[in-house]
C-alpha cells in the first residue's frame, strides 16, 4: 500500500503577483459608467494568485482522489452503484435530446414524447402494473407520489383512513413518505426469517389502514415468499399493496410484481435501470399502478392518437403536478437505451448475475462475519461487525480500513434490525476478479481483527483524508478558509 501524499490548498499554492493570464491594453475608449449604480467588488480578500499549470495540474490531482465505479466496486447495499454503460451516455447527449427546451410546443417535440411513451409501455411490461407517471425525481419522490395517489383513491370514496403499515426492515424514506401524506405508521415485526409477519400484519390489518408498504426483495436481500397470501390479506380489508421498487435489479426479467397482486410501485430508473447514481443526482423514480388507481396520477399524462403526442391537463381526480415539466427527460432517455440494449434475455441475465454474485459474496465471507439471518438471499446480504466487537472493532472500523485496501465500503449500519449491519450488493457488473479482490480485502480485515485491532481503530493509513471527528466536524463546521 502506497501513502497518498496531501494535495496542499489552492491558497496554500498562491504566490502574490501570479497570473494565468494577462490581457492586452484597450485599444477602445474606456466606458466607465456601464455599470453605474451598481454595487462591485474591487477586491476579493486573500483570492489565490497561481499560474495557469498550477491550475490545472491541482484540480487533475484532486480528481484523481476520487473513487467512482469507473474505477471499481461499489458494494452499497440497497442503492444498487453498478456501472454505467458509456453508449447510454452517448445517445443521451445528443443534441436533439439535451437542447430540447421544455417549454417547446408540443407539435415539435413529438419525438421527445414518442420516447417517453415507448418507456412507459416497457415499464408497464416489465413490471406487469397498467398505468405509469414518469415525473417522481427520485426514488422516495416516488414513494411519497404513490402515497398521494392512495390516499387521493381513498378520499374519493370518502375515507382517507388513518394508518400505513411497514415492516421494521424498509427504507427510512417509507414511513417519512406516509407521514408527509397525513398517516400514521404502524411497525409490522419480521419473523425468524426476516420476512414479514403474517400472523403480525393479519392482527394489525383492518379498515383504517389505507396501504401496506412492502420492499420486496426486501432490505435483507430476502424475497417475501408470502406476498401473495400478504397482498389478500391487505385487499380483504380494502387496503392497497404499495411496493418499494429499489430492489427490482434482482426481479426484473424474472417475475413481474402486478402479477404478485401489487397495486402501485415505484422504480428506480437511477438504480435498475444504470443511469447515473449518487452525488446527489440526476435520479428519477417512475410509478406505475393497478387501473384503479389511474385517474389520480399526476398531470400531465402523454397520451397517443393517430400516431400523435399530446399532453393531457384535463383530468379532474388527479393529484396535480409533482414536478416541474415532465421529471427528468435525460434519464428516461439512459433507461430507454438500456432497456432496449438488453431485451428481455438481457434484462433476466441481469437479474440472474446479481444474485449470483451476491451469492457469491455471501458463500465466500460466511463464518467470518456474522449472518444473523440464514435466510437465501437475492442480489444482496447483510453481516454484521458481531464477531469483530469481541475484538473492539465496528462496522465503521471496517469500512474504513477497506479504504486502504483501494475499496468502497458497503452500506453501514442498514437495515435497522441488524446491529452493526454490513449491508453488500455487487450487482451484476462485476467480474469475478473484482469480486474477488473484495473477498480477499475482507478476509484479511477479519484476520486484522483478531490480530491488530488497533490498526483497524485508527483506519485508513494511507488515503488522502485520515479519519475524522465526525462530531466535531458537524458541530463545529470550518466552511471558510483562514490565513
Amino acid at each position: 500500500m502506497t501513502k497518498v501524499s496531501r494535495e496542499p490548498l489552492i491558497f496554500e499554492i498562491s504566490s502574490a503577483g501570479k497570473t494565468a493570464f494577462k490581457l492586452p491594453a484597450l485599444d477602445v475608449p474606456e466606458k466607465k459608467d456601464l455599470l453605474a449604480g451598481v454595487p462591485l467588488r474591487t477586491d476579493i480578500e486573500n483570492f489565490p494568485e497561481v499560474s495557469e499549470p498550477e491550475i490545472a495540474r491541482h484540480f487533475t490531482r484532486l480528481s484523481q482522489t476520487n473513487y467512482c465505479v469507473d474505477i471499481g466496486i461499489y458494494p452499497l447495499g440497497s442503492c444498487t452503484m453498478k456501472y454505467n454503460p458509456k453508449i447510454n451516455e452517448k445517445i443521451a447527449s445528443l443534441p436533439g435530446l439535451t437542447q430540447t427546451h421544455p417549454l417547446a410546443p408540443e407539435e415539435l417535440v413529438q419525438g421527445n414524447l414518442e420516447l417517453m411513451k415507448m418507456l412507459e409501455k416497457l415499464l408497464l411490461e416489465i413490471t406487469g402494473l397498467e398505468a405509469i407517471t414518469l415525473q417522481p425525481a427520485a426514488g422516495a419522490h416516488g414513494e411519497l407520489t404513490g402515497m398521494m395517489l392512495i390516499r387521493a383513491y381513498h378520499q374519493a370514496q370518502g375515507n382517507p383512513r388513518k394508518y400505513v403499515l411497514i415492516p421494521d426492515s424498509a427504507h427510512g424514506t417509507n414511513p417519512s413518505s406516509a407521514h408527509i401524506c397525513g398517516y400514521t405508521v404502524k411497525e409490522i415485526k419480521s419473523n425468524e426469517r426476516g420476512t414479514v409477519s403474517v400472523e403480525d400484519l393479519t392482527r394489525l390489518m383492518d379498515e383504517d389502514v389505507a396501504a401496506l408498504m412492502l420492499t420486496n426483495p426486501n432490505t435483507l436481500g430476502v424475497f417475501e415468499s408470502d406476498i401473495c397470501q400478504i397482498a389478500d390479506i391487505v385487499h380483504s380489508r380494502g387496503g392497497f399493496l404499495y411496493m418499494d421498487g429499489a430492489n427490482l435489479n434482482a426481479l426484473a426479467g424474472i417475475t413481474r410484481p402486478g402479477d404478485l397482486k401489487v397495486d402501485v410501485m415505484h422504480l428506480n430508473l437511477h438504480k435498475t435501470f444504470s443511469t447515473p447514481h449518487g452525488g446527489g443526482g440526476p435520479g428519477a423514480g417512475p410509478v406505475a399502478v393497478k387501473k384503479i388507481l389511474e385517474p389520480f396520477l399526476p398531470v400531465p399524462v402523454i397520451e397517443e392518437k393517430n400516431g400523435v403526442y399530446h399532453l393531457n391537463y384535463n383530468r379532474p381526480q388527479s393529484i396535480g403536478r409533482v414536478r416541474s415539466f415532465y421529471g427528468q427527460f435525460l434519464v428516461a432517455v439512459k433507461a430507454l437505451a438500456y432497456i432496449l440494449n438488453l431485451g428481455p434475455a438481457g434484462l433476466k441475465e441481469m437479474a440472474e448475475t446479481a444474485v449470483l454474485n451476491s451469492n457469491y459474496l455471501r458463500k465466500n465471507l460466511e463464518g467470518l462475519y456474522e449472518l444473523k439471518y440464514d435466510t437465501p438471499t437475492l442480489h444482496e446480504c447483510v453481516f454484521s461487525d458481531k464477531y469483530q466487537k469481541d475484538y473492539g472493532v465496528t462496522n465503521l472500523d471496517i469500512s474504513k480500513r477497506l479504504l486502504d485496501y483501494g475499496l468502497h465500503p458497503p452500506t453501514m449500519s442498514f437495515p435497522l434490525i441488524v446491529h452493526g449491519a454490513l449491508m453488500i450488493e455487487p450487482t451484476e457488473t462485476e467480474s469475478r476478479r473484482d469480486l474477488d479482490l473484495f473477498i480477499e480485502a475482507m478476509k484479511a480485515i477479519a484476520r486484522e481483527a483478531k490480530e491488530n485491532p488497533e490498526l483497524l481503530r485508527t483506519a485508513p493509513h494511507i488515503t488522502y483524508v485520515r479519519r475524522l471527528d465526525e462530531v466535531l466536524a458537524a458541530r463545529n463546521p470550518v466552511l471558510r478558509w483562514e490565513k
